[in-house]
């Protein structure tokens, strides 16, 4: 994208926040570097009412070029139904800020470094919902969850049927950033097996991708409806 996107430090109150003007509506299928950090503004808003992103949980990246990679990453210690334009950082391929004079970006801003370097993500976002934080703890000994049959199943990138099944892989939780892009690499990379659509953290929260910003936030509505079926299933198979 060549378009200047300078963000300026984010100075707004509480006050300011609640008062923001709300975003236009987007054409998320054509989206200059503007529209970029609307709709990160938007998504969440949108993800916080829907109890994906509360607290200051989650964040959320855009690539905004291949050649040197440079991604936008939100801020880190930000209510995510709050966001203003200020309220990002543009990271270079190594995690590091182009400059000094920008937010702090999210602690896990290696993650979203690595899965940016696949030529197929064009977007990055983590989520922090019930039913993927319970999930991710009740299935983690076989390491994935298994989702099949389900009609929404072809709503991610790929899938035509809903005879198909995927499985959602599960990392252990940790505050070694480093360690676990590391890992998550090496899984991004396995010719026979590699991680597609998401993965899961351990009593933690969902990491999904897309080719550009509208497909990774509808793979969110995905599987996130996919593991709230999940767990209501397995609620009502104990009563």
């Amino acid at each position: 994208m060549a378009a200047d996107l300078t963000l300026p430090v984010s100075r707004t109150t509480r006050s300011d926040r609640t008062n923001a003007v709300q975003p236009s509506p987007l054409n998320w299928n054509r989206m200059d570097d503007e529209d970029v950090v609307a709709g990160l503004i938007q998504i969440g808003r949108e993800f916080h009412a829907r109890g994906w992103s509360l607290g200051t949980s989650s964040n959320y990246s855009v690539v905004l070029q291949r050649e040197p990679l440079e991604l936008l990453v939100t801020a880190s210690g930000l209510h995510k139904d709050q966001l203003q334009v200020g309220d990002f950082a543009r990271i270079r391929a190594d995690g590091k800020p182009i400059n000094d004079v920008q937010p702090k970006s999210s602690a896990e801003t290696m993650l979203h470094v690595v899965l940016a370097h696949r030529p197929d993500v064009g977007a990055v976002l983590h989520t922090h919902s019930v039913w993927c934080t319970l999930l991710s703890d009740v299935e983690f000994a076989q390491r994935a969850i298994r989702i099949a049959g389900y009609e929404m199943l072809k709503g991610l990138a790929g899938i035509t049927t809903h005879d198909t099944e995927v499985n959602l892989e599960i990392f252990e939780n940790t505050q070694d950033i480093a360690a676990l892009a590391q890992q998550v690499d090496q899984r991004l990379a396995d010719a026979e097996r590699p991680l597609q659509h998401a993965f899961l953290l351990r009593r933690h929260g969902l990491y999904t991708w897309g080719r550009d910003l509208a497909e990774a936030r509808r793979h969110v509505e995905i599987i996130e409806f996919l593991l709230e079926c999940e767990g209501r299933r397995r609620s009502l198979m104990l009563v």
